[in-house]
């Protein structure tokens, strides 16, 4: 997959692109955060593209034109989003665009659903480590999250510092 997946900062955010992103977004969801009830999951959904519009850089991943595979996207120093399609899951994908958006976007910060302990772990391979903890989120719902940041000085995650 390595080889034949682009990564691209989109630009142009047209409503058929937000349209695939959120389909990706509910994919990935539908995967990883098997805390949030069908109804929560519909609920959060509805915000996603004005998310989506509104983040300062969003970088996707294509596999096949029109067909993307995952997303990031940044906001200051900090990851607001990062989502794969179920088959792009642990192939590396999400190191390397999380490695771009530390390199490239200067990507110190991130918070994490506690309930997803695979993200948490992700995270923490990739150099971050839980620096608080909020017992909801942003929103105000009853889905506690962590703070996360990497070290000062940090180095890469062996292997992972790749260009594009």
């Amino acid at each position: 997959m390595r080889e034949t997946v682009k990564l691209e900062e989109i630009r142009e955010r047209t409503p058929a692109l937000l349209a695939k992103l959120v389909e990706v977004w509910e994919a990935s969801v539908k995967a990883t955060h098997h805390f949030l009830t069908e109804g929560e999951r519909e609920r959060i959904k509805t915000y996603v593209p004005l998310a989506l519009q509104q983040v300062e850089r969003l970088l996707a991943a294509w596999e096949t034109p029109g067909k993307p595979l995952g997303f990031l996207g940044v906001s200051g120093d900090c990851l607001e989003m990062l989502f794969l399609s179920p088959q792009a899951r642990c192939k590396g994908l999400g190191q390397r665009m999380l490695q771009r958006a530390i390199d490239e976007y200067g990507v110190t910060r991130l918070t994490v659903n506690q309930q997803n302990p695979q993200a948490v772990g992700f995270y923490r391979h990739m150099g971050f480590q839980i620096t608080g903890s909020s017992p909801t989120d942003e929103q105000g719902g009853p889905y506690p999250l962590y703070a996360m940041s990497l070290p000062q000085g940090a180095p890469s995650p062996e292997g992972t510092s790749e260009k594009n």
